[in-house]
C-alpha cells in the first residue's frame, strides 16, 4: 500500500470518527431541546391556568362597533410577574398556581375601589389604566396608590407562601394621552395605544422585583403626597431623555403611623383638594347646559365669583384647608338648585349635593355640613359660625364691587321677566333699603367691600325718581 494510500484511508477513518461525534453531539442536542420544550409547555400550562382567558375579548368584540376616544392624560400601570423562570419540577405548581391566582384577583380587586380600569392580562403581564372611563385629574394619584397597595398585599401574601416565596412584581407607570378602542356592551374591553403605553411599558423595565417605576411626568402630578426618588434618565426613541423616579410610597406625614402604606385624614383632604377640580368641572359643565336662559343674574358666572370669593375670604380668616374645600363646594351647589325651582333653590341643591357628592368621596357629616352651607344663603342672610359667614359674606359680594349697579341690573332683569318686581325705580328703592340694611360678618369682608358699598348706596339714590 502506497503513502498516498494510507494518507487517505487514515483521513477517511478521521472523517468517520468525526462523524459518529456529530451524531452523538446531535442527539444530546435533540434531548436537551426536547427537554426545554417540554418544561416550555409546562410553563405555559401554569400560565394558561393562572391568567384570564382572553378568547371571550373576541367573541363579544365580533360584529360590535368600537369606540375610538384620545384622551387628553391618562395614567398607565403596566406591571409584569417575576418568579416562572424559578419555577422548577420540585415546586408544588398546584400550589405555586393557586399563589399566582391569588395575587391577580387582587390586582383586579384593588384597582377597581380606584378610578381604573384593566386592559388586559397577557402572558406574565397585567396592564391598566386611570382616568379612560371618566375624565378625570387624579387619575395619577390614583394609579399610584393602587400600585402601593398591590406591592403591600403581595408582600404580605408572601408571607404564608412558606417556601415558594417566588412571585414578585416589577412596576411601570406613565402619565400622558390615550388613545383608547372600546368594545362590548354589558362588558367593556379596552386596546391602548400610543406613546403613553409604551414608555410605561419600557419603564417598568427599570424597576426590580417590588419596585414601583414612575417617569417625570407622572411624577410632578403626584409628588407632594407620594415620597419619590430620583432614578436616573431613560432613552426614549425620537424624543429626549425621560427622567424616572422610584416610588418608596406615600410621604410620612400622609400616611397612618408615618409607614408609608395607608393613606390619613390629612392625605385624604389633600386629595379632595385636586379631585374638587373634576367636581368643579362637571357642575360648571352642568349648569352651563341645564339652567334656565334667563337667569341673568343667578348664572354661571355668578357661581364662579362664589366659588372665588369663599377661597379669597377663608384664607383670609385663617380656616384650614379642609374647610376651604367644604365652602368651594358649598359654592358650587349654593344655586345649581335653579335647575328645578326657582323660589325653593336653596334646598333644592342640597337635593343635588346630596346626590352627587357620595360619588366625590365626600363623607356624610361633610355632606351635612355643605347641605348648612347652601341653606344658609336663603334669605335674609341669618349665619351661626364663621364658615356661614364667609358664605353669606361671598354670596353678596357684589354689593360692594365696583360693578355693583350693571350687576344688580341682570337681576332686577330677571325678576322683572318673574313678575317679582315691576319698574326700576321701585327696584332702586328696595335696593337702597337692602344694601342700607346689610352688614358684612367678617373682618375680611368689610375691610374689602364695605366702603364701597357706602359709595354704591349714594350712586343708586341718584337714579331714583321721586
Amino acid at each position: 500500500m502506497s503513502s498516498t494510500q494510507k494518507q487517505l484511508l487514515k483521513r477517511i477513518a478521521e472523517l468517520v470518527g468525526l462523524n459518529r461525534a456529530l451524531r452523538l453531539e446531535n442527539d444530546q442536542l435533540h434531548d436537551q431541546n426536547e427537554a426545554l420544550q417540554q418544561e416550555l409547555e409546562e410553563k405555559k400550562k401554569i400560565i394558561a391556568r393562572v391568567l384570564p382567558d382572553e378568547s371571550d375579548y373576541e367573541e363579544e368584540g365580533k360584529n360590535k362597533r368600537v369606540n375610538v376616544r384620545k384622551i387628553k392624560m391618562g395614567t398607565v400601570l403596566f406591571a409584569e410577574a417575576q418568579g416562572f423562570s424559578d419555577i422548577s419540577e420540585e415546586m408544588d405548581s398546584e400550589a405555586l398556581v393557586d399563589h399566582l391566582d391569588d395575587i391577580y384577583f387582587q390586582l383586579e380587586n384593588i384597582i377597581s375601589k380606584y378610578e381604573i380600569s384593566k386592559v388586559k392580562s397577557l402572558g406574565d403581564t397585567f396592564l391598566c389604566a386611570g382616568g379612560i372611563v371618566n375624565k378625570n385629574t387624579v387619575n395619577p394619584l390614583e394609579v399610584v396608590r393602587a400600585a402601593i397597595e398591590a406591592q403591600y398585599y403581595i408582600r404580605e401574601l408572601q408571607k404564608s407562601f412558606e417556601n415558594t416565596k417566588i412571585w414578585q412584581f416589577k412596576m411601570g407607570i406613565h402619565t400622558g394621552p390615550i388613545t383608547t378602542y372600546e368594545e362590548g356592551r354589558r362588558k367593556k374591553y379596552y386596546e391602548l395605544k400610543g406613546d403613553t403605553v409604551n414608555i410605561a411599558t419600557r419603564v417598568r423595565s427599570f424597576a426590580r422585583p417590588g419596585e414601583i417605576m414612575i417617569t417625570e411626568n407622572t411624577y410632578e402630578l403626584v409628588k407632594d403626597l407620594f415620597n419619590c426618588q430620583y432614578y436616573g434618565k431613560m432613552p426614549v426613541k425620537y424624543k429626549e431623555t425621560i427622567k424616572i423616579f422610584k416610588v418608596n410610597g406615600i410621604e410620612p406625614e400622609y400616611s397612618l403611623r408615618k409607614r408609608g402604606i395607608i393613606p390619613n385624614k390629612h392625605f385624604i383632604n389633600k386629595y379632595r383638594q385636586v379631585q374638587f377640580t373634576d367636581l368643579q368641572e362637571f357642575m360648571l359643565d352642568k349648569l352651563e347646559r341645564e339652567l334656565p336662559q334667563n337667569l341673568y343674574y343667578h348664572s354661571v358666572k355668578h357661581t364662579v365669583d362664589v366659588v372665588t370669593q369663599v377661597e379669597l375670604i377663608g384664607w383670609g380668616e385663617g380656616i384650614t384647608e379642609d374647610e376651604i374645600v367644604l365652602l368651594k363646594t358649598a359654592a358650587l351647589f349654593h344655586d345649581a338648585g335653579h335647575i328645578i325651582d326657582y323660589d325653593n333653590h336653596e334646598y333644592q341643591g342640597t337635593l343635588l349635593a346630596r346626590e352627587l357628592l357620595p360619588a366625590y368621596y365626600y363623607t356624610q357629616h361633610q355632606i351635612e355640613r355643605i347641605c348648612e352651607l347652601i341653606m344658609i344663603t336663603k334669605m335674609p342672610p341669618n349665619p351661626n359660625n364663621l364658615l356661614e359667614e364667609i358664605m353669606c359674606d361671598s354670596d353678596l359680594d357684589y354689593l360692594g364691587r365696583s360693578d355693583m349697579i350693571p350687576v344688580s341690573g341682570e337681576l332686577f332683569k330677571e325678576l322683572r321677566e318673574r313678575d317679582k318686581i315691576s319698574s326700576l325705580n321701585d327696584w332702586n328703592k328696595l335696593q337702597i333699603k337692602f344694601i342700607s340694611n346689610h352688614q358684612y360678618f367678617t373682618k375680611t369682608a368689610k375691610s374689602l367691600r364695605e366702603v364701597n358699598k357706602k359709595k354704591q348706596i349714594e350712586r343708586i339714590k341718584k337714579l331714583i325718581v321721586n
